[in-house]
């Protein structure tokens, strides 16, 4: 566990953001809670995303930070592809309990990195902002999109019913 107060700090806020309780209201976990597979996949219209695929979109970012923030990590995402990736191929809870996973996973990941930040290397620029602004910049992202989510949930709540 880090000692050094900011690493924690921004630890609690990509904790926030993901799947601890918040004053905001609901983090990303919490927007996906109870999620059925045929919620997850139905699109407001054609050509838009559905919640699956943030899903899968904020798993992907997670990979993206972690190697913006460790550029000594190996690897690539668990998927071909990148940005948003079109979902389902299958409508199932076991696919779509997957993803969730395969989110979980690359959060876990990302903690691990951040943890290990040196905070000396906070302010140091990774392209256009610094470490630091990647880590709150990863945290808003699922705030973003845990909005996103629970907007989805409400308008197939009210297409069910109406």
């Amino acid at each position: 566990m880090p000692t050094h107060p900011e690493i924690t700090q921004l630890l609690e806020n990509l904790s926030r953001g993901f799947d601890r309780r918040s004053w905001h209201g609901p983090n990303l976990m919490g927007a996906i809670r109870g999620l059925k597979p045929e919620e997850a996949a139905w699109r407001p219209q054609p050509g838009r995303h559905n919640a699956w695929e943030y899903i899968v979109h904020a798993a992907y970012w997670k990979y993206r930070e972690l190697r913006v923030i460790d550029s000594q990590a190996a690897g690539s995402f668990s998927l071909p592809g990148s940005n948003f990736f079109e979902r389902p191929t299958e409508s199932t809870r076991a696919a779509l309990k997957d993803d969730i996973e395969l989110l979980r996973e690359w959060h876990r990941r990302l903690l691990d990195a951040v943890a290990a930040v040196d905070p000396a290397l906070l302010d140091e620029k990774r392209g256009e902002f610094t470490i630091r602004a990647h880590i709150l910049g990863i945290a808003a992202h699922d705030v973003y999109h845990a909005g996103q989510i629970r907007l989805l949930r409400r308008m197939w709540g009210d297409r069910a019913a109406g």
